[in-house]
This record gives structure tokens, C-alpha cells and sequence, in this order.
């Protein structure tokens, strides 16, 4: 089929997969607290890999792209010890909460470099075969 070696068409299905699986994640509740809590960092993670190669899908952004959402993730962390009455009226919505969040944890730092890896390996396998330059 020739709409699944379209590059954009692999990411948008993978995007497709990844973005109700964090969103239902953000949702569950049923297990250990620190599952419920730091795990969905690695979707976060994979997510906005996943959208900024749609953007700019090349070989050199593979790997450029995980490092900058890592990078930026690991920013927005810090951000948050910031409480500016701004960004706590953002963080006040839903759509704040799940962009930029509320409360900083060390916790969440090993989630975002394996979500990063996983993204990493991600878009790897979505250019697996094509002529991508």
C-alpha cells in the first residue's frame, strides 16, 4: 500500500496511536502512583517528537528532534518553580496542565530521556526503507 511508505502518512498514523494513549494515560488512576504520575512524561516525550518531525521530516531531524524536545521538556520543568500569576492562570486549564504543568519533580527527568530515546527510535523506524534526505 502506498499511503504507509509516505513518510508524513507514518507519522500521522503514529501520532494517531500516541496521542489517545497519553491523553487516556493522563486519565488513569487504577495503579501505583508513580506509574500514574512520571509515566506519562514518556508520551509527552514521543508525542512532540512525533509532531515536530511531521513539520520537518529529515534524516538529520531524527536525531535533532528528540534532543531539542528534550532539551525544551527538561526547560519547562524548571519553568515550573516558576509561579508568575500568568502562568498560573495558564496552568489553571486543563490544555496549561497538560502543556506545561504545575508542580516540578526530579521524578519526571528520567521519564523524559527514556520517552526522548523512545521517540528517538521512533522516527527512526518511520524512515526505515525511504529515500529521506
Amino acid at each position: 500500500m502506498a499511503i504507509i511508505r509516505n513518510i508524513r502518512w507514518r507519522t500521522i498514523l503514529s501520532l494517531a496511536v500516541v496521542l489517545p494513549i497519553g491523553l487516556l494515560y493522563s486519565h488513569y488512576r487504577h495503579s501505583v502512583w508513580w506509574l500514574n504520575q512520571e509515566v506519562g512524561g514518556i508520551f509527552y516525550e514521543i508525542f512532540w517528537c512525533l509532531l515536530a518531525f511531521l513539520f520537518i521530516p529529515t534524516r538529520k531531524a531524527v536525531w535533532q528532534i528528540p534532543l531539542w524536545v528534550l532539551v525544551i521538556t527538561c526547560l519547562l520543568e524548571f519553568l515550573q518553580l516558576w509561579q508568575p500569576p500568568f502562568l498560573v492562570w495558564v496552568r489553571s486549564f486543563w490544555w496549561g496542565k497538560m502543556l506545561i504543568a504545575s508542580v516540578f519533580t526530579w521524578a519526571d527527568f528520567p521519564y523524559y530521556f527514556v520517552g526522548s530515546g523512545l521517540g528517538w527510535l521512533w522516527l527512526k523506524l518511520i524512515v526505515r526503507g525511504t529515500n529521506l534526505k
